[in-house]
Formats: C-alpha cells, structure tokens, sequence
C-alpha cells in the first residue's frame, strides 16, 4: 500500500485562512474563528489574526475548554452551503463547527461512486452532510448516531437541502451494536462509510475505544458487503495510529472482495501560502 494525501481545497463557505504556532483561523461562512491545532508547528503567515471568536482550550490532554465570541456570532449556528447542499455551521462545546470541511474530498470520492437506489450505511454520521451529500445522488441512506442532538441536527439540515423527503433512515443507536444488528438481520449494503472516535459512549451507556473496538467493527461492516458492493470509507482523528494499520484491517477483512485499498493523510490546504495542514487519516476499499 502506497501512501497519498488527501487535499481539502477551500470552497466559497470554508476556507483555512493561516496557520501556525499551535491555532489556525479559519472561515466558516461570513465568520473567522480561531482554535488550537497541535499539528501547526510552524510559523503563521501573518502574526495578526482578527476573528470573530477563539476556542481557549484546557490544558488536558482530552480536550474541554470554551469558545469566546463576539456579540455578532448566531449562538444558534447560519447556514453554509457545500455544492448544491445548504446546513447549519455552530459553535461545539466540542470546540467544532458542526461538520468536518475536511471530508469534501471523501464526499466527492464516494458521490462518484454511487448510483441512483444504492443502499449506504453512515456510522456515527454527526449531523449528516456525508449522509446528505449522496442522497442527493440518488443514495438510499442509514445514518447512524448515538446522539440524538446530532441525529436532529441532520434532520435539520435534510429539510434546509430539500432533502427531507429522500429515503433516509435516521437512527439514535450506538454504532457497533447497530452493526452487528444488521449483520444478523442478513441485511446488505451497497457502501458504507464510518469516522469513528477514539472514545465515546453509546446512548445506553456504552463504552467505544477505537484500538478494542475497530477490527470488530470492520469485521462486521465487511459481513454487510457483498460481491456487488462498491466501497468502504474509514476515517480516524486519533493520533497515535497508522494509515498502514487502518489499511490493512480493511486489505484483511475485504481482500476477499478483490478491489483496492488505498491509505493516506488527509489534509486541509491553507489558503495563505497553499501549505498543507494534516487533519487526519484514510483507509478506503473501492471495487
């Protein structure tokens, strides 16, 4: 398996603005914000940045801390539009926007690969723009959440799409026992994708740790492929694990299927010097 890097390129409602010295700013529609970003190791562009809010970390390792924002900032998120799709951008105590600019290249990837009636699974879908991005294709949808805060945050941005009336099923479950659920129902699926996070709970108190919790996953993801499945996307923020590791989970669990695996960074372009600011990484399998 070869390595690649996967480039976000800025849009009209998303750009990465500069970078450096542990924050970058970046632009979420007519709002600038500015958050921690470990991988900015360099020296930013311009010394002098001015947004409309800045997330002020804790000094954990897990994360926590709190935006602050200008008075001007919608407390309850505005709309951003990403090709033909319009959804909600808003302040996370997550330290998020509401959706990930950096998976527009997967969204790309996967609407080339699907045709119009074909089933799609989305484990742990957050607030659906993947989701929406191919039932605008003509993709059957599952998505798959366990917080229902974020199921109805995809509703919501089905209905500002006018996609609210495309075959989309919209499940609060935790996403591996939702898995393995399909797998006994004898239940198949055309492609899925799935961005799994290092840890989380389901929303009966389950418990998810990716490293315990992955090769179960793509084990059960494989047995909902079939010989006439198209795909399978994997994406992981964790640090500390390997494109190489995550591809060959996926090479040993559908080499079967014959197709390819390809692995890699994916990356966010900056627009003020075009360097290139990891985000995360990729395993992909494609017919």
């Amino acid at each position: 398996m070869q390595l690649q890097t996967l480039i976000a390129e800025p849009w009209a409602d998303y750009g990465l603005v500069d970078s450096g010295h542990g924050r970058k700013l970046e632009r979420y529609g007519r709002f600038r914000f500015i958050r921690p970003e470990a991988q900015a190791m360099w020296a930013p562009a311009s010394e002098s940045w001015e947004a409309d809010g800045d997330f002020i970390g804790a000094s954990d390792e897990e994360g926590g801390g709190r935006w602050h924002l200008s008075r001007d900032v919608p407390r309850g998120g505005w709309h951003v539009r990403w090709e033909e799709l319009l959804f909600t951008a808003q302040n996370t105590p997550f330290r998020h926007l509401a959706f990930f600019p950096d998976m527009a290249p997967q969204w790309t990837w996967m609407r080339g690969a699907v045709a119009e009636g074909d089933s799609v699974l989305n484990l742990f879908g957050y607030t659906g723009v993947g989701t929406l991005a191919l039932a605008a294709k003509g993709a059957a949808m599952t998505h798959v959440d366990a917080s229902k805060k974020s199921v109805e945050a995809g509703k919501a941005n089905a209905f500002l799409s006018d996609l609210a009336d495309r075959p989309i099923r919209w499940m609060v479950d935790d996403a591996a026992k939702f898995a393995a659920r399909e797998v006994r129902r004898g239940k198949r699926y055309d492609g899925i994708f799935l961005d799994p996070p290092k840890f989380g709970r389901g929303p009966d108190g389950e418990v998810w740790r990716l490293e315990e919790g992955l090769p179960g996953l793509i084990a059960d993801c494989r047995r909902l492929l079939d010989a006439d499945s198209k795909f399978l996307v994997l994406t992981v923020y964790a640090v500390r694990m390997s494109a190489l590791a995550i591809g060959e989970v996926l090479k040993q669990a559908l080499g079967d299927l014959g197709g390819t695996v390809e692995v890699g960074e994916m990356a966010v372009r900056e627009e003020a010097r075009g360097l290139l600011l990891p985000t995360a990484i990729f395993a992909r399998w494609r017919r």
